[in-house]
């Protein structure tokens, strides 16, 4: 008896003591462990080989040098509630259509002067399709009678060039506009702001990729004569049109409001076309041309949210502390970013080709770097933070539909806020990351990720393709170190 009580005793005391140490460190020596690698791909591989579950986790450690930067920026009083402040106006402004008109009268361009995509530049680094749209420009407004004519004018700095975001304005591609261009007025109803962006000519050879041939020249006039206005009388019969609304329910529907606004393209004209038909003004083949153009374009949609999108990030812009950036933007040249903190200063450096796929013959070769202002759609939480909501492009840009969702999931980790208003089905209607931070991309090492057309890099020849390009690094390191010295 007193032996089986001993054992019982001892077992007891032997099962007390086993469960104090599982407790003790959290059941990790009575189950199978779950392991978590980072560094090294050798460290992971090495426990797969063991057959191992084990989950990597792609990190990287902050660039050298930036260390105190960070400490300085993330530790500032107020850092916080300035980027709280920052995103939140950014996602509670509520762009409106409210009107159409020449360039020369809402941006005041006098002849000569050409606004342009992404940061500063002159035309001695200027890159084939930008010059290619400048040289067409110069022949729209009448300044040169020939492609070489205009060429020399501009060689001899006849022209003025500007950023299009240093007049509260934005360009695909090439981005040029030029003062008979037609603009659309986008007034932000929450925040007072006004933006502006041209008219959308297709795809294939148009100026905005750098093509200024005959035909592109006689589109342009067109549009100038015919389009802008009878869409000045549609827009004001219509009434301010609410943007926001209109891209909310086309992400629903597959756009991502980047390389993709099929659905946004139909639900704007759904909204335009009685207003046109009933504007007296618009002569009935004159509105019939307008339409037919339009509903010709899946891509007609892409300005009105450029626009937009240049609505919301202007309305973040000048909050003191604040890491957000409130623009990206590239010239074919250089990749730039401007941050809420740091007023209109711009950070730039090289821009890269996108990867992705390519149309005809051409092929990497044929590409010129990255340019265009459209990359405001992922400032503002579109575009290619956006790819899980259309599936239906990302073999176009060059993936998998697997890829799209771990592209946008992948920028939560870069971004201060998921959208209200901008929600996405495929993830189970959860918000679009919005709303880049400076400080995250570089404490995280994560690139934001942006989906565009692809230009030729000779002047004149137009899209070659569409894929998924990052910024360079640098400046979002740079500007941290700007922030820094203001912390």
């Amino acid at each position: 008896m007193s032996d089986d009580r001993d054992m019982r005793r001892d077992t007891h005391r032997d099962a007390h003591r086993d469960a104090h140490r599982a407790h003790r460190l959290g059941g990790l020596l009575s189950r199978e462990p779950s392991v978590v690698a980072t560094g090294v791909e050798v460290l992971a591989s090495a426990l797969a080989d063991q057959a191992v579950p084990v989950e990597a986790v792609d990190w990287r450690p902050p660039p050298a040098g930036t260390e105190a930067a960070l400490e300085a920026v993330l530790g500032a009083p107020g850092h916080a509630e300035a980027n709280a402040r920052a995103v939140r106006r950014m996602v509670t402004a509520r762009p409106h259509l409210v009107d159409v008109r020449p360039a020369r009268e809402v941006l005041g361009l006098e002849p000569g002067t050409f606004l342009h995509a992404g940061p500063p530049l002159e035309w001695d680094r200027a890159s084939g399709p930008m010059r290619g749209a400048l040289v067409g420009a110069m022949l729209l407004e009448g300044l040169a009678e020939t492609p070489r004519g205009a060429e020399r004018r501009l060689e001899r700095g006849a022209a003025v060039f500007e950023p299009c975001h240093h007049h509260a304005a934005v360009g695909p591609m090439a981005g040029v506009v030029s003062p008979s261009m037609w603009m659309l007025v986008v007034e932000d109803a929450e925040h007072g702001g006004t933006s502006y962006c041209s008219l959308n000519e297709g795809l294939g050879k148009v100026l905005r990729y750098g093509a200024y041939g005959p035909d592109v020249i006689e589109r342009l006039a067109w549009m100038g004569e015919v389009l802008g206005p009878a869409l000045r009388e549609a827009v004001r019969r219509h009434g301010p049109l609410d943007l926001m609304s209109l891209i909310a329910q086309a992400l629903q529907m597959g756009d991502e409001l980047h390389n993709r606004n099929r659905a946004a393209t139909s639900l704007l004209l759904r909204e335009l076309a009685p207003a046109l038909a009933a504007a007296e003004e618009v002569p009935r083949a004159k509105a019939a041309e307008a339409l037919a153009f339009a509903a010709g374009n899946d891509h007609f949609f892409l300005n009105a949210g450029m626009a937009a999108a240049k609505a919301c990030a202007d309305a973040a812009r000048g909050v003191p502390g604040s890491s957000l950036v409130v623009a990206m933007a590239r010239n074919g040249t250089d990749f730039g970013i401007q941050v809420s903190g740091t007023g209109d200063r711009w950070f730039t450096g090289p821009a890269g080709v996108p990867d992705g796929l390519y149309l005809g013959g051409y092929g990497p070769d044929d590409a010129n770097p990255d340019i265009g202002d459209s990359a405001i759609t992922e400032t503002a939480g579109m575009g290619g933070f956006a790819l899980a909501a259309a599936p239906a492009i990302v073999r176009f840009v060059g993936g998998e539909v697997p890829d799209a969702v771990a592209a946008t999931q992948r920028m939560y980790e870069i971004t201060l806020a998921e959208h209200p208003v901008l929600q996405i089905p495929l993830l189970s209607f959860r918000g679009t990351p919005v709303g880049v931070d400076v400080a995250r991309v570089v404490r995280t090492g994560i690139l934001p990720v942006i989906d565009t057309g692809i230009a030729g890099r000779e002047a004149g020849t137009g899209q070659v393709g569409a894929g998924l390009v990052e910024p360079p690094a640098n400046v979002f390191a740079d500007a941290l170190h700007a922030l820094a010295e203001t912390a």
